[in-house]
């Protein structure tokens, strides 16, 4: 049963409210169109403690056939990054010969908290239209690659104290705790030291472990970032300085894997063991929210 929206009753007692009074632009709702007489159903998407929830079961029945209003509706109900710092990443070439621009890249991973805790438990989809929201991007595997490869070159990032002595350090990953942890937590393990210097001096925070990272695949993805075809022999994908597992490289897939319809991953979590590392590399079912899989931001130089 509608009821005014001046109904003197608890708003637990209340079931439709006649509260608003909706018009279409194009005029199509006007007597003869055809949409006179529609019926609507608002939303209050900033006070309604489940009106995102409805919109996300909207999003997932209209994706197939509304990709792009799937996509829009992503970008309104994503939360507020709160974005901290950047570093810049210098220009790379990666071994394949090509040239990775420099980019603003967030210090650590991305947070809707004061406190800087790793935004998890959000799916690749809500992690892109996040970024978008904040009018930056998702980490891109060649952006991603770039940052493993430029810190395994610099000799204050191996256990040994020189490129390819010991291991590359690893991050939070041996299970002494049991969530993704803020910028202020340090283990007093050293093996599970979080930062990795780049080759300018910028130190960048959980490359591995911690939380994996989302990562929009610009390799062999499609034009939403999701993996589109098999691994290739010569997959930049798939390149790393040492072989998987070995050094701190952390674990990464053969050549031929299908993962086509995934997103990737990155980095490892705080209890992935010895597959935790800068150039691990798996997937997740984009649509999956998981505690242990957070995203990262970037921006172009100059912005």
């Amino acid at each position: 049963m509608q009821t005014s929206a001046h109904t003197p009753h608890p708003a637990t007692e209340q079931g439709l409210l006649n509260k608003f009074s909706v018009s279409r632009l194009d005029g199509r709702d006007a007597p003869g169109g055809d949409r006179h007489g529609a019926r609507y159903f608002v939303l209050d998407l900033d006070h309604d403690a489940h009106a995102k929830e409805a919109v996300r079961t909207y999003i997932d029945s209209c994706e197939d056939d509304y990709p792009l209003l799937a996509r829009d509706l992503r970008t309104l109900i994503a939360d507020p990054i709160v974005l901290g710092e950047f570093v810049t990443m210098p220009e790379t070439t990666l071994p394949d010969g090509s040239i990775v621009p420099s980019f603003k890249v967030g210090q650590y991973l991305c947070s809707k908290r004061a406190d800087g805790t790793p935004w998890v438990e959000v799916s690749h989809r809500d992690a892109i239209a996040a970024c978008e929201r904040a009018g930056t991007k998702l980490l891109t595997e060649r952006q991603a690659l770039a940052i493993a490869f430029d810190i395994a070159a610099q000799d204050i990032n191996w256990t040994g104290g020189k490129v390819g002595e010991g291991r590359l350090y690893q991050g939070l990953h041996k299970g002494n705790v049991d969530c993704a942890q803020g910028p202020d937590y340090q283990s007093d393990d050293p093996d599970e030291r979080r930062w990795h210097q780049l080759s300018n001096g910028q130190r960048i925070f959980d490359v591995a472990g911690n939380a994996f990272a989302w990562i929009f695949d610009d390799v062999q993805g499609d034009a939403e970032g999701l993996v589109a075809r098999p691994f290739a022999p010569d997959s930049i994908s798939l390149q790393a300085p040492h072989p998987s597992l070995e050094k701190g490289m952390g674990w990464r897939p053969t050549v031929g894997a299908n993962w086509s319809g995934s997103a990737l991953i990155r980095g490892g979590s705080w209890n992935s063991g010895r597959n935790a590392g800068a150039f691990y590399l798996s997937v997740d079912w984009p649509s999956n929210e998981w505690g242990c899989i957070g995203f990262r931001c970037t921006l172009p130089i100059g912005a």
